[in-house]
């Protein structure tokens, strides 16, 4: 069982569609949650199907902004509890385990209106006292340390979202991997990155799932990078993924120069061979530069 959320940017992107048909190939999640889906219930359905989930829930986007989803692998396991522009909030029933509650939260971009993020996780918390998970874009970050570049953050948003995990008696789950999970400007003088997308808990919860890990899936085609929670799995293993070339490599002029020089000194391979040689050369580079 695992749990993936993602700020996708836009679900009309075939780009972003594609990626998110790999994301679960590769990963196999049995819940997911979407935010800025920027499309209607019946696109956002036929993805679902295509993807193999039979639960879902939708809330439309405002205009050409936000839009949530929730999908699910079992119709029967989920039972819809709430949802708004901000949240979807269900109850999960798992063989084996008690019911637990799954609430996913698209925080207010917004700045003016963030404290209605913050009332929204006020008002939850007061609902239940089942075992209970928040995960998505929280737009809100914790400290200083989950933002690098640019000006520093507001102390009082610091503040504002710290006092609602003290008030709502979460946890914020350590997050496994890279730790900045949303950028803009990268590879220019105004590259910023800050850590958006979070996990939150109760005790009960993390009674309920004490091996729980929370990982940046890194790879994306939005801004956002997902991030996907195992319950109950001690250690996240998986294969290598997959070369992609980067198109800010073109900017590069040592990428020409790469290319050309993995192909002539493998000139004596075969054509796939050379490919996957020049690959491993262009993979190892990009990170270094990037």
């Amino acid at each position: 069982m695992s749990i993936i959320s993602w700020n996708c940017h836009g679900l009309g992107l075939p780009t972003n569609v594609r990626f998110l048909k790999e994301l679960v190939r590769q990963e196999r999640p049995s819940y997911i949650f979407l935010c800025e889906t920027i499309d209607n219930k019946g696109k956002i359905d036929w993805i679902s199907k295509s993807l193999g989930f039979d639960g879902l829930v939708t809330v439309d986007a405002q205009g050409r902004s936000g839009g949530l989803a929730l999908l699910w692998k079992e119709k029967d396991d989920v039972e819809l509890r709430s949802f708004s522009r901000n949240h979807i909030d269900v109850e999960v029933a798992v063989e084996g385990k008690d019911r637990w509650r799954l609430t996913g939260v698209y925080g207010e971009p917004d700045r003016s209106q963030r404290r209605k993020t913050w009332d929204l996780l006020r008002n939850l918390a007061r609902d239940s006292n089942l075992p209970w998970c928040v995960i998505g874009d929280m737009n809100n970050l914790i400290s200083q340390k989950d933002k690098r570049g640019g000006a520093l953050y507001p102390n009082w948003f610091l503040d504002g979202f710290n006092e609602v995990i003290i008030d709502t008696n979460l946890i914020d789950m350590e997050l496994v991997g890279y730790q900045y999970t949303w950028e803009r400007g990268k590879g220019t003088a105004d590259w910023i990155e800050e850590r958006l997308d979070r996990a939150l808990t109760n005790a009960a919860w993390l009674d309920l799932f004490p091996m729980a890990k929370l990982y940046n899936l890194e790879d994306t085609s939005s801004d956002h990078c997902p991030i996907m929670l195992i319950p109950e799995e001690k250690m996240k293993c998986t294969g290598k993924r997959p070369f992609r070339f980067e198109n800010a490599w073109l900017t590069e002029p040592m990428c020409r120069q790469l290319v050309v020089e993995s192909w002539e000194e493998n000139n004596m391979e075969n054509i796939q061979q050379k490919v996957k040689l020049c690959g491993d050369n262009l993979e190892q580079w990009g990170h270094e530069v990037t």
